[in-house]
């Protein structure tokens, strides 16, 4: 009862093989941030139709053990008694895995892509997933050079799930509160900005709002960062815990 989208994008920093991964997902119910994204720096999965939220937080930490994503996902889909009822997708630091079973409700679907897949069920046709992916392949972005110049991942999947939800989205109208999440993890970065990890549980125009949370956290992290992580700015507020 959902769409979504995975991403890995490669990147060198100093020299170092780094990665971005995230995902970002919407539905017509609320709380989708809480079963659906599962994210960490060796990939990022999303699991929907019949939830199992146990097949993405166990198919990450597969990917941290050094499976790779497809050995990892069909492994947790073969012990899984329902799995012709699941969408699992998904990529690792290698490779892509995209899965609907044949019980999910229509229209479903998925497509696997350079660097990342999209799979959505419940939704009004297939050009849900196209332009989801045509919005993330219209801003992907590979190697540092590029990277310093793009938006941030979290920014461009947010789009996407935005042009997903332009050619329909979900069809099930009658249900008005609905909700949306993004979730980004980069190995290169010294630390995560609280902008990578975002959700909007419940809403009636959940991308909208988690676009907006998405401006309004960054602007607060960024105008934080500049109060507080000055040394040289004597007036600048102590920082202790109190």
């Amino acid at each position: 009862m959902t769409f979504s989208i995975c991403v890995r994008e490669p990147y060198t920093a100093d020299g170092d093989q780094q990665y971005r991964f995230g995902v970002a997902v919407t539905t017509r119910l609320p709380g989708v941030g809480v079963p659906c994204p599962h994210v960490n720096e060796h990939g990022a999965v999303a699991t929907q139709s019949v939830t199992n939220p146990r097949l993405g937080s166990a198919g990450v930490d597969y990917l941290a053990d050094g499976l790779g994503v497809e050995d990892a996902l069909q492994a947790l889909l073969n012990a899984d008694d329902n799995s012709s009822e699941r969408q699992l997708h998904g990529v690792g630091r290698t490779g892509s895995f995209a899965f609907s079973g044949d019980d999910c409700n229509g229209w479903y679907g998925d497509r696997a892509g350079e660097n990342y897949t999209v799979a959505g069920n419940l939704l009004t046709g297939d050009a849900v997933v196209e332009r989801t992916a045509a919005a993330y392949e219209d801003q992907r972005v590979d190697g540092a050079t590029d990277a310093e110049d793009a938006d941030p991942l979290a920014s461009r999947l947010i789009d996407a799930l935005g042009a997903g939800q332009a050619a329909g989205g979900d069809k099930r109208e009658a249900l008005t509160v609905q909700s949306a999440a993004v979730t980004v993890i980069d190995t290169g970065a010294a630390e995560s900005p609280y902008w990578n990890d975002l959700r909007v549980d419940a809403s009636e125009d959940p991308i909208v709002d988690l676009r907006e949370t998405y401006r309004l956290a960054k602007a607060g992290y960024e105008d934080a960062i500049e109060l507080y992580d000055d040394p040289d700015d004597e007036d600048a507020p102590a920082t202790g815990t109190d």
